[in-house]
């Protein structure tokens, strides 16, 4: 299951947040820079909210529609072809970065490229002191695989907090899509970092676009 109900003042107050939210997204939102390594990361001077997910789970489909763009965040029919942690800074003057990770689980990239990815984003994430949370995405088609639980158990012992991102929510039917909220939610529930509320995307129609932007402005900003 996701959020509980939320009461008439609770509604008001959601409200409030994802039009603040969408205010502050239509303003600047800018490609800051790429990092191959952690030497060229950005000075820590803000926070950051970091998107990871397997290849092709729709992690730039996400960021454009969060953001409001069109192609901020390039998508890509090639899995795998984020190598680097791409920055983004919101606000002007910048208030806080969104950060595009490399995507993990495509089968056919050389073992090599893999591990050296892996060391950034492992390095990234226990070391960035700024990282005020992590959004996991994962396929509502397929559910969590063992490369995203991998990843969650990266994340708990990293002590990073994370909201698990369900996408492509409109690709399947909803007597489906219910089952898969209802099996993540339930596993979710065993990661100590794992933040209590699922959140239910389509990046295409729209839908829990404006609730998971409120999100991503309230974890940054507090």
């Amino acid at each position: 299951m996701t959020a509980p109900d939320l009461s008439e003042e609770e509604q008001r107050e959601q409200r409030r947040r994802e039009e603040d939210a969408a205010r502050l997204f239509s303003g600047r939102v800018e490609f800051l820079l790429s990092a191959p390594q952690l030497k060229f990361l950005p000075e820590p001077t803000m926070p950051e909210i970091a998107f990871c997910g397997r290849s092709n789970v729709g992690k730039s489909s996400l960021l454009n529609a969060i953001t409001g763009r069109k192609a901020i965040a390039r998508a890509s029919v090639t899995p795998g072809r984020t190598q680097e942690l791409n920055f983004f800074e919101v606000g002007d003057p910048g208030l806080f970065r969104l950060v595009d990770m490399p995507g993990y689980g495509f089968a056919k990239a050389p073992v090599a490229v893999v591990e050296k990815w892996k060391k950034l984003v492992r390095s990234y994430l226990r070391g960035r002191q700024i990282l005020n949370r992590t959004l996991v995405l994962v396929d509502s088609r397929h559910g969590l695989k063992d490369v995203d639980r991998e990843m969650m158990t990266m994340l708990d012992e990293a002590a990073v907090g994370y909201r698990v991102v369900l996408t492509k929510a409109d690709k399947i039917k909803k007597s489906e899509l219910d089952k898969t909220v209802a099996k993540v939610a339930e596993e979710a529930k065993k990661h100590i970092a794992a933040f209590p509320h699922l959140h239910v995307t389509s990046s295409e129609k729209g839908m829990g676009i404006a609730e998971l932007r409120a999100a991503v402005v309230q974890d940054a900003l507090g």
